[in-house]
Order: structure tokens, then sequence, then C-alpha cells
């Protein structure tokens, strides 16, 4: 899917995501992004991992563990808006979501690979659409949310996180 997003097709708050990513197949685009976080956390140590830039912020493991947790949730919403299913998508709490986890207790090397496995699902649902799937909406905070721009969300939000984790982290820049 390559088409130009219309601003109408989610709610304001996604834009900030959504203007991350450049036109373009956004199936390869977020195949290309599971290559990149492949190779940004497949080198960390447990110990890096642990690391967070400020006392009460997450840990790169807790980072890493809500972008895949925001991805199942997202992937969650193209499906059932995909199917034709009138949903309306209900918002979640990621800071809830985080205390409730166990991501600090994981091996950083678990993490990574149950992203990928998100990752690879959320891409094999994508390339499994019809063409009149890509269109469909559902409703996310009483805004219309197409499934072409839920697609770019995930590949937005994931890309805004990394941006964090180079920024604030250093990971990425020079490990």
């Amino acid at each position: 899917m390559t088409t130009k997003l219309e601003a109408n097709e989610f709610p304001p708050y996604f834009e900030q995501y959504i203007k991350l990513i450049t036109e373009g197949n956004i199936v390869n685009i977020l195949e290309e992004q599971l290559h990149e976080m492949t190779s940004l956390f497949s080198q960390l140590t447990d110990d890096q991992a642990d690391f967070r830039y400020a006392e009460g912020k997450w840990s790169v493991k807790e980072v890493l563990g809500h972008i895949t947790d925001n991805e199942r949730i997202w992937a969650y919403r193209i499906l059932r808006i995909a199917r034709g299913d009138n949903h309306v998508c209900k918002s979640y709490d990621e800071n809830q979501f985080a205390a409730e986890s166990s991501f600090h207790l994981q091996q950083i090397d678990d993490l990574l690979e149950e992203f990928i496995v998100v990752r690879r699902s959320t891409i094999m649902l994508l390339k499994g659409l019809k063409d009149k799937a890509w269109l469909r909406s559902g409703t996310l905070y009483d805004a219309k949310l197409t499934v072409r721009a839920a697609a770019y969300v995930i590949a937005g939000h994931e890309k805004h996180h990394r941006g964090v984790l180079e920024a604030r982290y250093g990971l990425g820049s020079s490990q």
C-alpha cells in the first residue's frame, strides 16, 4: 500500500507518528524497520538494556517491550477493521501496561525475539489483506481510523521510540 494518507483517516494525535514515515510501501517500510531494530538490539548486553537515562524513566528493555505491546494492539485493531468489524477501538494506558509487565526481568534477546515475532506477524497480516480492506475504517478517539493509517502508526511509533533510544539512551549513534 503506497497511497498517500488523507488527514481524515486517523485521529489528529497520531499525526506525530505518521509524519515520521516517508511515503512508500508500508509493508516494505515495516520489513526494513525489522532489520534495523534487530541490528540495534542484537548487540546489547542485558546490563546495557537495563539502562535508564533518568530516575523513573523506562529502561531500554521496557522501551522495547512497549514497542512490542503497542504493535500487538495496533495489529489487533487492523485485524478487526480489515475484516469488516465495525469496531470502536479503545485506548490503553501505556504506563499501566509497563507497570504490569515483566520486561525488566527478561533477557534482552528474548524481548528482541518477541518483537521480531510480533513484527513478522504484523507484516504477514498486512500482506494478506485484500485491496479494499486497506481503506476500511473503524473509530478511535471519536475519529475515523483506516487500516492503512493504522499500519503507518505502527511504523511511526517505532521510529519515534528509536529516535528516543538514540537521543536519550545513546543507542544506535555510536554504540
